[in-house]
């Protein structure tokens, strides 16, 4: 068994079976219908061109990973409340403001195998749709009258939105290290994760607010290393966008950092020379892939989102034993496995 092996181990109570997002939805499925009824009715609006692009929007929907993540902190004590539906709905919402605003500053063409808002549209559209379903989600929670939802909403949302400026202010990305990159997925990603759970507490689970928190931090960092990891081992065919996208975006992602610690002087020269690219060929794409693996980058990225993985499991000790807790450690599992 190898570091990496031992670690996953003491990280996840994993079962013979590979966790199922369908599984794990499976105790809120009816609620969480009720959560993309909610959004498409949302989004509907007079104005016929906001109206076509969130109908591209909702088209666009991924897994609804972060409302069932709300659904069930809601529902960890077996009582959640109403209004939990709503409050999903606007977590989600605020997530696709997040991707629309990511495709217009990346110049992404495409997400989830479909057509982008900026490429379908402009990247003027895009910004200003972005900030519709921002302040869409806001006045939901205003209207709802939630204080502690409207405040760790917008606290994530502040904190998405300095992650992406430090991002965009880096000059020398290969000038990027270990602690500069959990920083990073602490703003972008698991910000807004640790506050869906956050606000699912508020509407059934208040006296385990805190831990549920704590596990959507932890969680939310080893999903962001999950998925960087994705981007070096997956083809297009699963994920619905290039293979490597990251590097010929020149982004710098944990398995690379932990690679240029140790690669060769000769490797390194070809890192270099990719990022001196303004657009490195598939080759060059392949070649630092091979390179960051063979250097126990892939390997190293795994172990570190384990740790976080056993520290999201962790977190939920306290937690009561529902069908609602039990989805959410399976949803560690979920998170650690997704196209593996």
């Amino acid at each position: 068994m190898t570091a990496g092996d031992a670690v996953m181990a003491a990280a996840v109570d994993r079962t013979e079976e590979k966790a199922s997002l369908e599984r794990i939805q499976k105790s809120v499925r009816a609620r969480l219908d009720a959560v993309s009824e909610d959004m498409v009715t949302t989004v509907s609006n007079d104005a016929p061109l906001v109206a076509q692009i969130g109908t591209h929007l909702m088209g666009m929907r991924g897994k609804m990973f972060r409302p069932t993540l709300v659904l069930l902190c809601s529902s960890v004590e077996d009582s959640p409340e109403p209004h939990a539906v709503k409050l999903a709905s606007a977590v989600e919402l605020i997530h696709l403001a997040t991707l629309v605003h990511d495709d217009a500053v990346d110049h992404s063409v495409l997400r989830r195998g479909m057509p982008t808002v900026n490429s379908l549209f402009s990247h003027q559209l895009s910004v200003i749709m972005g900030d519709f379903l921002y302040s869409t989600a806001l006045t939901t929670l205003v209207g709802i009258g939630d204080l502690g939802a409207l405040r760790a909403l917008t606290r994530a949302s502040t904190e998405m939105t300095v992650g992406e400026m430090r991002q965009l202010a880096v000059t020398d990305a290969l000038s990027f290290d270990e602690d500069d990159y959990y920083g990073l997925i602490r703003s972008k990603t698991a910000s807004l994760i640790s506050a869906a759970c956050e606000i699912g507490s508020l509407a059934g689970a208040r006296s385990h607010t805190a831990a549920l928190a704590r596990y959507g931090t932890a969680l939310g960092m080893a999903f962001q290393i999950a998925d960087d990891l994705i981007d070096y081992t997956e083809q297009q065919s699963t994920t619905g966008k290039p293979a490597g996208l990251d590097l010929k975006e020149h982004k710098v992602t944990l398995p690379l950092i932990a690679a240029l610690k140790v690669m060769s002087a000769a490797h390194r020269q070809k890192v270099d020379d990719l990022f001196a690219s303004a657009a490195p060929s598939d080759s060059e794409v392949r070649d630092v892939i091979r390179i960051v693996a063979e250097s126990g980058g892939l390997d190293y990225a795994r172990e570190r989102g384990a740790v976080f993985a056993s520290e999201a499991r962790a977190a939920l000790d306290g937690v009561p034993e529902t069908v609602a807790r039990r989805a959410l450690i399976e949803s560690i599992s979920y998170v650690m496995e997704r196209h593996a």
